[in-house]
C-alpha cells in the first residue's frame, strides 16, 4: 500500500463535503506532478485529507476506491482524477505547525513544495502523523 496527502481549500471542497458525499471524485487537478501522483495510486491506497488556505491541517484519512480516469472538467483531455472514500476523521486534527515542529517530518513534500495538491507520504511519516492525530497503529 502507498500513502498520499491530498489538499483542498475548504471553500472549494472541504472534509465535511467529502463526509457528506460518500465516495467522490478528486477532480480539478491541473498540475503535471500531481497528475503523475494520481496515476500512481492503486485501489486501497490511503491518503491524508488536508485543508489548505488558512486552516492548514490534516483532518482525516481517505482511501482510493477508483483509480485514475479522465476528468470531464478538463477540456484539454490532459488531466484525470481518482475517487476517494472517507476512512475516518482523525481524533485530533494535525495542524501544519505541529508537522513543522517534528524533525523526522522535515522531508515531507508538504513542507518543501506546499502548493502541490497531491503528494506522496512515506510509511514512517504516515505512522508518525497518524500518532500525532491520535490514531493507534
Amino acid at each position: 500500500m502507498n500513502y498520499w496527502l491530498i489538499k483542498s481549500e475548504p471553500g472549494t471542497w472541504s472534509w465535511q463535503d467529502h463526509l457528506d458525499a460518500g465516495p467522490a471524485e478528486w477532480d480539478g487537478v491541473r498540475n503535471h506532478q500531481a497528475k503523475l501522483n494520481l496515476q500512481a495510486m492503486k485501489k486501497g491506497d490511503k491518503a491524508f485529507f488536508y485543508h489548505s488556505g488558512k486552516d492548514k491541517a490534516i483532518l482525516g484519512i481517505v482511501k482510493v476506491v477508483r483509480t485514475y480516469y479522465p476528468d470531464p472538467t478538463d477540456k484539454t483531455d490532459t488531466f484525470g482524477m481518482v475517487d476517494f472514500q472517507v476512512v475516518r476523521p482523525l481524533p485530533q486534527v494535525v495542524p501544519l505547525s505541529r508537522i513543522r515542529e517534528k524533525e523526522k517530518l522535515q522531508h515531507l513534500m508538504l513542507l518543501k513544495n506546499s502548493r502541490l495538491s497531491v503528494q506522496p507520504v512515506d510509511k514512517s511519516a504516515w505512522q508518525q502523523v497518524c500518532a500525532m492525530g491520535g490514531l493507534k497503529m
